[in-house]
Order: C-alpha cells, then sequence, then structure tokens
C-alpha cells in the first residue's frame, strides 16, 4: 500500500466533501480534483471513487442526479448537511493539524 493511500485512509470522505464544494461534478472530474489538487498524491482509482460517493449520498451528504450532456453520467453536489459536515471537519482537521505539529515542531 503507497504510503499516501495509507495517510488517506479516514480522509477520503472529506475530501470528496471538499472536491464538490464549488459545485456539482461528475465522478470522474471529482478523481481529477483530488488528482490535481494534491499534485498527483492522491491519484486514485475509480473503484474507490464512486463506491465513496455513493456511501455519502446514502448519508445525505451528496446528491446524486442523472445528466445526459456528453452521454449518461451521474453529477454529485453537496447538501446542506454535507456542507455541515465538510465545515466540521475542517475544524476538527485543523485542531488534529496543530496538535500533531506540536508535537513534531515543537518552538525552540
Amino acid at each position: 500500500m503507497k504510503a499516501e493511500a495509507q495517510v488517506l485512509k479516514g480522509h477520503l470522505d472529506t475530501l470528496l466533501l471538499a472536491s464538490l464544494e464549488n459545485g456539482p461534478r461528475h465522478g470522474y472530474a471529482v478523481k481529477e480534483t483530488l488528482r490535481t489538487g494534491s499534485g498527483a498524491r492522491f491519484d486514485l482509482p475509480t473503484g474507490t471513487i464512486y463506491p465513496a460517493l455513493r456511501r455519502l449520498e446514502a448519508a445525505g451528504l451528496v446528491k446524486g442526479t442523472w445528466s445526459e450532456a456528453g452521454g449518461r453520467r451521474r453529477a454529485y453536489e453537496l447538501t446542506p448537511a454535507g456542507r455541515k459536515r465538510l465545515a466540521g471537519d475542517r475544524a476538527a482537521w485543523r485542531d488534529f493539524a496543530a496538535a500533531v505539529s506540536a508535537i513534531l515542531e515543537p518552538s525552540r
């Protein structure tokens, strides 16, 4: 397992929600957003992305709709509950990162 995959474990849902923050995207566009936004460190297979999006949809955090533009594809967008979850996850990440940084890079 790649080091990036291990680091990503536990954060995938938050990253997927963040990738949808600026509007609806098709699954492949979500995949590309993660890849380009991470400098290609998070180049995840579609077999990881789509099941996670379906899980988020079942949880009411994203809404999927079918579009016919360019062929039949499913587009995903954040729901109000998804936006709330993303805000909470961001706050939790900031707190966690600050605590880890305090230990790994203490002031001298």
